[in-house]
């Protein structure tokens, strides 16, 4: 407080002054000063201030060398001895002899023979001369003047010399409750003060009730948890229901034979998939229908010539890391045929799944699949585009492309792409087809039902969303938690 009743008094003696007037006055950084007149404000009206903006002309860094040392053309010059010089060497030996060369041309100081033996030699024209450049950019840089002449300026701004600034200072003058003698009003109202009633004569700081409280803290969502929120809202919307995905153990029965993928399928392999070693098998299978899928496999049946190769129960009894979560739409399907009616169904579910893949830009060994399955009577695969189509929409991707692909399990089948604009390609985001009566009928569902299925990627579509190049930026041990923190809320183009 100390440090600003001097200022106040300084003030008491005037009508006015401008902050930049008042900072050479007192000697001080000018922002000391506007930081007082701020800290003042902040008490009440003790002072009027009015806002005014400043233009003045200051010197480069190039435009305070010359100051030091002397004009380009002046350098020039100097380097020119009575009996001429080579102009190689000028140009070699002097700083900005280019430009230098070119001014003490103009000026008339130094002219050139170019019919001198080894190459053009320069000499002097005059004896001696006045360096106006660096005499003028002294008295500005020193008494802070700017009284130069237009010319002047414009050549010295073109020369890059000279470059005008603006300033902002404050003219202030005494307030409505001008006072020499200030104190820090009080912010808290205390039970002492209301019973003394030593308040009446206090000053209190006034409440800006325009003002922001302070962010509680808090946990933040990540955004494939809140993009996947999203997913579920859309699928809830469209009228689907959500399957169980507890389990991410599956046997490769489930994972892979009720799918109709032979065993002898790449996938199946190590470099693929994960495999536990404890529990290594299982056991418990619906034996009725083990023995359906297994003649499917091995032998065929409803006009297919299934694989035609010995089918091993060892191999459907190992237990692996599910790879998609399409097993859990194989479990859901066969307790749908179990029941005594068909009745149609829209089934859903995201989760993890997991890969044995080599980790780059948009591959992760652990990611999250979205399944979503139909099952009805009359289905084509324009409905199923038409449905992937709609959900997209629903989720603002408008820029998809079907591509044909092969699956054990569907037929047709088609690939799913969207634009990501970051990378400013097209990126896989799904999986998609009609199941084959192959997979469907040993379940015991009716000949005449179709059901079309689709395997969605959760963690592509964000990286479209947010823009986000590489998808280790979006999960795992490299996510940038500041970015989590940044996008609270996850508000998707609709």
């Amino acid at each position: 407080m100390a440090d600003l009743e001097v200022f106040l008094q300084h003030l008491d003696k005037i009508n006015g002054i401008d902050s930049l007037d008042l900072a050479k006055t007192l000697n001080v950084d000018h922002q000391k000063v506007v930081g007082a007149i701020k800290s003042i404000q902040s008490i009440g009206e003790i002072l009027k201030v009015e806002q005014r903006q400043h233009k003045k002309w200051e010197l480069t860094d190039e435009g305070k060398t010359v100051a030091a040392s002397g004009s380009h053309e002046a350098l020039v010059f100097q380097a020119v001895p009575p009996d001429g010089i080579s102009q190689a060497y000028i140009m070699k030996n002097v700083p900005n002899a280019k430009i230098g060369f070119s001014k003490a041309m103009s000026a008339g100081w130094i002219r050139m023979d170019k019919s001198s033996e080894g190459g053009p030699k320069v000499f002097r024209k005059v004896e001696s001369i006045d360096d106006l450049v660096q005499q003028c950019l002294v008295k500005i840089q020193k008494l802070g003047l700017d009284d130069i002449t237009d010319a002047q300026k414009n050549e010295y701004k073109k020369r890059k010399l000279i470059t005008e600034v603006k300033l902002t200072s404050y003219f202030i003058s005494k307030g409505e409750h001008f006072t020499t003698s200030i104190s820090k009003p009080h912010v808290d109202l205390t039970a002492e003060m209301i019973s003394s009633g030593s308040w009446q004569d206090l000053q209190f700081k006034a409440y800006n009730f325009n003002a922001l409280g302070v962010p509680p803290t808090c946990g933040h969502l990540h955004p494939l948890l809140k993009v996947r929120s999203q997913y579920r809202q859309i699928f809830l919307e469209m009228g689907f229901t959500e399957m169980p995905t507890n389990n991410f153990i599956e046997s490769s029965f489930w994972n892979f034979d009720a799918l109709f993928q032979p065993q002898q399928h790449p996938a199946r392999d190590a470099h693929d998939t994960f495999f536990l070693s404890d529990p290594a098998s299982a056991h418990a299978f619906p034996m009725d229908y083990l023995e359906k899928v297994k003649k499917m496999h091995s032998e065929g049946g409803h006009g297919s010539q299934g694989y035609n190769y010995d089918w091993k129960m060892e191999e459907a009894e190992k237990n692996i890391l599910r790879t998609h979560t399409t097993a859990v739409s194989a479990r859901m399907l066969y307790k749908l045929a179990q029941e005594k009616e068909f009745r149609p169904v829209k089934y859903f579910s995201i989760d993890r799944v997991f890969r044995n893949e080599n980790l780059d830009a948009t591959h992760l060994a652990e990611f999250h699949q979205i399944e979503g399955l139909i099952a009805d009577r009359l289905l084509t695969l324009g409905d199923l585009m038409g449905v992937i189509k709609e959900f997209f929409k629903k989720l603002g991707i408008f820029k998809l492309r079907f591509k044909p692909a092969y699956n054990p399990y569907t037929e047709p089948s088609m690939e799913i792409f969207g634009y990501h604009e970051g990378l400013g390609k097209w990126v896989e985001i799904g999986n998609s087809g009609v199941f084959r009566p192959e997979m469907l009928l040993p379940m015991g569902l009716p000949e005449d039902v179709v059901v079309i299925a689709w395997g969605l990627s959760l963690e592509r579509p964000t990286m479209i969303k947010y823009g986000i190049n590489n998808i280790r930026d979006l999960i795992g041990p490299k996510v940038n938690l500041q970015m989590v923190y940044d996008n609270p809320i996850c508000r998707l183009d609709k």
